[in-house]
């Protein structure tokens, strides 16, 4: 059995999708440092509640 990762086993269904480019991404901009940032996996539920782009700036926000 032959094993590799060439370019003819990616398209099989079942293979890894392809990368989002950051560009393609939702972004927002942070309420306390107003920098961008961009969408993150783990925020896929509550992205439309984040705020902010960090824990530090998140905690910062309370000191305020």
């Amino acid at each position: 059995m032959k094993r590799g990762g060439g370019a003819s086993e990616m398209s099989r269904p079942g293979s890894k999708p392809k990368r989002v480019s950051k560009a393609d991404l939702p972004e927002k901009t942070c309420a306390v440092c107003n920098r961008p940032f961009f969408w993150r996996k783990k925020w896929a539920r509550v992205w439309e509640e984040v705020k902010y782009c960090s824990e530090r700036c998140r905690r910062d926000a309370r000191k305020r």
